[in-house]
């Protein structure tokens, strides 16, 4: 328990996103599917603050990070709900630690999204999703699988290639002395063949099924779903951060594979899927670190603008 604590504290980050605006304090409430527990099966919700609303937005934390962190974290709730759209930081069934592109994560965004939808009449209303970190794998691995599909999608840096992903946490903790093994690493590549069954060399058609994309599946399967739906990913590729701070390359983090993503999907014909890279907008909160894997790197009204464009 005590590494899993450690864990959660390494995926919060604690910050937020500000650029100097006023923003005004709409009004949140926490709804839960059931009562007995607060701990799941959950989520939050930001009004706008008048009617008529223009849309709805389904904003999927990072692992380990709950609504509050989120909204610590970032002001995109508050600038939606001034844009007229409705917020919802949704908690899935194993709560912070959901791991978002599993069958479970998404059978429960698909509750949530039933009862935020028949609750508030929203069937005719633009819808999106977006996220960070594994909150945008989810975002996008939704959209791919889903019966309603998103007016439009966003993610912030988030791993799409599991396969990848298992490969390259394995070679940090071989290239790593024992005693300065990634825990985050371990953790994950225990998490990872738990929801797959094994590893890549054993189960790699479950890590192409749970991964939003996949580099070395030449059939492309999960994002030809993707052909006519808008998409943006956001990534800040500061190689010479990851390698000073953590030790990393381009072998070890999302930059490489949201590239690749886009770039195919591109080339199937969907000109609504971009690529957005930014330099030095990776800060996190309270303490203003330097970490270009933030909830910052964002601007937040220019991306709104994005989504209000590509309503139906």
């Amino acid at each position: 328990m005590n590494r899993l604590f450690l864990l959660i504290l390494t995926f919060s980050l604690f910050a937020i996103n500000c650029n100097g605006q006023k923003i005004s304090n709409p009004k949140i409430e926490k709804v839960f599917l059931d009562e007995t527990d607060s701990t799941k099966n959950c989520y939050t919700i930001i009004y706008p603050p008048k009617l008529p609303w223009t849309g709805y937005l389904f904003l999927i934390p990072g692992f380990g990070e709950t609504a509050e962190n989120v909204l610590q974290q970032t002001d995109l709730p508050k600038r939606l709900a001034e844009y007229g759209i409705l917020t919802i930081i949704p908690t899935f069934q194993d709560g912070v630690l959901s791991f978002g592109v599993d069958s479970l994560s998404q059978q429960t965004f698909d509750r949530i999204l039933k009862d935020v939808t028949s609750k508030h009449k929203l069937i005719d209303q633009n819808f999106y999703v977006g996220g960070f970190s594994i909150g945008g794998s989810c975002a996008i691995k939704y959209a791919e699988n889903s019966t309603v599909k998103p007016t439009a999608i966003f993610a912030i840096d988030p791993p799409l290639d599991f396969e990848r992903f298992y490969n390259s946490a394995k070679r940090d903790i071989r290239l790593s002395k024992d005693s300065e093994a990634n825990q985050e690493n371990i953790y994950m590549i225990d998490r990872l063949e738990k929801e797959t069954g094994g590893n890549p060399f054993t189960h790699l058609a479950n890590y192409y099924k749970i991964s939003p994309y996949s580099f070395t599946d030449t059939t492309q399967t999960e994002i030809k779903k993707l052909s006519n739906i808008p998409l943006r990913i956001y990534t800040e590729p500061d190689i010479n951060w990851w390698l000073k701070e953590r030790s990393a390359d381009f072998m070890s983090i999302n930059a490489t594979e949201c590239s690749a993503m886009i770039n195919e999907l591109n080339r199937l014909g969907n000109q609504h899927a971009e690529l957005i890279t930014t330099q030095n907008k990776g800060y996190r909160k309270p303490d203003n670190r330097r970490h270009p894997h933030s909830w910052s790197i964002v601007d937040n009204d220019e991306l709104i603008k994005w989504l209000l464009k590509k309503q139906k």
